[in-house]
């Protein structure tokens, strides 16, 4: 697996020439609790492209300070940290009734660690290294639980992708696809009109293992466009030349 902070090319250059995914007018706020500056000031600056407002701070006391004085709509905890570290911070946020979302981050990758946080009342766990765009579709996810925002259903005009039963839809015609062909939907779906590389979908679909040089992706975008569009339509996943694909708003 890559260690995220060797990947801005994928992380940054798409989405930021489109803007952020989240909503302009009342950005997340996010307070990332990371010790290490150099994961720190990659993640901050990742997630503010994509339109978080984000606070940051590198030492436990100054962390729950904030935490318990601010409104926070996530919180990015690092568990290894100077002064309270993330476990204490999280049990005393639970304590006094804060139920603000916390996904902790950590390097260490043991059973009761990953145990105790979550009966303390985390709501995610991160394990490093990670891809910032699997840590930004953590929060939404988060978010999305807290506020009763649960997605279950996928539409672009009558395509309709049921993420629960999996059933995929053109009108009232049911779409037959594979796993992969359906995860790949899927993921191009949740960013209508956002460019996404062939890398980044190689990533998030099949993992780490391929070589980026594939036609892998071309094959099986061009399965899917001939599922869910018939012949005299427009298609709607578009190719983006020279960088990658996108899912075409209606």
């Amino acid at each position: 697996m890559l260690h995220f902070w060797r990947a801005p090319e994928a992380a940054f250059s798409p989405m930021s020439r489109l803007g952020p995914i989240v909503n302009p007018v009342k950005p997340m706020r996010v307070l990332l609790v990371e010790d290490e500056r150099r994961i720190a000031s990659f993640v901050r600056k990742g997630l503010t492209e994509q339109g978080f407002d984000v606070d940051a701070c590198r030492d436990g006391d100054e962390a729950y300070l904030r935490a318990t004085r601010q409104p926070y709509d996530v919180i990015v905890l690092d568990i290894m940290l100077p002064g309270r570290d993330g476990l204490s911070i999280l049990r005393n946020l639970r304590e006094q009734k804060n139920s603000v979302p916390v996904i902790l981050l950590t390097a260490r990758t043991e059973l009761p660690e990953r145990l105790e946080g979550l009966n303390l009342g985390a709501d995610d766990y991160v394990t490093k290294p990670f891809y910032l765009e699997e840590l930004i579709a953590r929060i939404h996810a988060v978010a999305r639980r807290a506020s009763g925002d649960s997605l279950s259903v996928l539409q672009a005009g009558d395509l309709s992708v049921h993420l629960i039963t999996r059933d995929v839809k053109r009108g009232q015609q049911p779409v037959e696809l594979t796993p992969r062909e359906f995860a790949l939907l899927e993921y191009l779906m949740r960013a209508p009109g956002r460019v996404l590389t062939r890398t980044q979908i190689l990533e998030h679909v099949w993992g780490y293992d391929f070589d980026p040089q594939t036609n892998l992706v071309d094959v099986y975008i061009q399965r899917v466009r001939k599922k869910i569009a018939p012949a005299d339509e427009e298609d709607l996943i578009e190719t983006v030349r020279g960088v990658g694909y996108r899912f075409r708003k209606t």
